[in-house]
């Protein structure tokens, strides 16, 4: 085995609304095919933290709840943020001085004018938020689970992940480019879509998925996760003879320690 790439930081937010009978449901988007890294995979919005985001960090102005918050732990928010604006339209986000969420109309607005120069990097989410005197909700992110890419990949990334609850009626709609699907799935339901080959699920979401399914609301989601520690989880991958094994640290609270993941490709 080569040396090991570097892990990129990156963070994603997994979107929570209250559905029906009782289950929560969450936001997911199929990767657009021609996406290098898990092109057709169900996933949550998410991505790379960047030089933009390291900029909101240094504007104080531009975010609000990142008190006790390290510069790279406001980092990581203010890119689940940002992604998740620029693939569903749905912003975590409050007029300046406000404690109120930027209702959907206000949002649905700002993707209509700004989403699609943003994703073509023709104008900077800073400039989005002082433009229009909002602050990022720091503080509606819950962190969920930290994941780094098993060393030996080509492709690594250290990524958080956050639980949020959804503003009222901000529904979320795929981008188009980097996703070509989005859906508001209960947990249990994409779980078994990625059993019966329905969707493509990536290992860390799947893991997330089935722990996610336990919490019978919103609510309850969020307070069990303000209650756990994070542990991190870089699986070790292992060949045997009938495909490969992942081990994962247990105390992380997967349900487990070693998984069986499929056939060797």
């Amino acid at each position: 085995m080569g040396e090991t790439s570097a892990s990129r930081p990156a963070s994603t937010i997994l979107l929570l609304r209250d559905g029906a009978a009782k289950e929560v449901e969450v936001f997911m988007m199929v990767r657009h095919h021609q996406i290098e890294f898990n092109s057709g995979a169900l996933v949550f919005p998410g991505g790379s933290v960047d030089a933009g985001d390291n900029e909101i960090v240094a504007r104080a102005d531009l975010y609000s709840g990142g008190e006790g918050l390290s510069e790279a732990e406001r980092g990581f928010r203010i890119a689940a943020i940002r992604e998740t604006f620029e693939e569903s339209g749905i912003l975590l986000a409050r007029a300046k001085g406000s404690r109120t969420p930027v209702d959907a109309r206000r949002a649905g607005e700002l993707a209509d004018k700004h989403r699609v120069a943003l994703n073509e990097h023709k104008i900077s989410f800073l400039s989005i938020l002082a433009d229009n005197g909002l602050q990022l909700a720091l503080d509606t992110l819950v962190p969920y689970a930290h994941w780094i890419t098993p060393e030996g990949m080509p492709k690594r990334f250290d990524t958080w992940f956050f639980l949020a609850a959804a503003p009222p009626d901000q529904l979320g709609a795929h981008d188009g480019r980097e996703s070509t699907d989005s859906i508001w799935v209960s947990p249990r339901e994409a779980v078994e879509g990625g059993e019966s080959g329905r969707f493509k699920l990536p290992f860390p979401t799947t893991r997330n998925l089935i722990r996610l399914a336990k919490q019978g609301s919103v609510d309850a989601a969020l307070e069990h996760a303000r209650g756990m520690s994070i542990v991190t989880v870089m699986p070790v991958m292992t060949k045997t003879e009938t495909g490969r094994q992942l081990r994962i640290p247990r105390e992380a609270g997967y349900d487990g320690e070693v998984f069986e993941v499929g056939a060797v490709g």
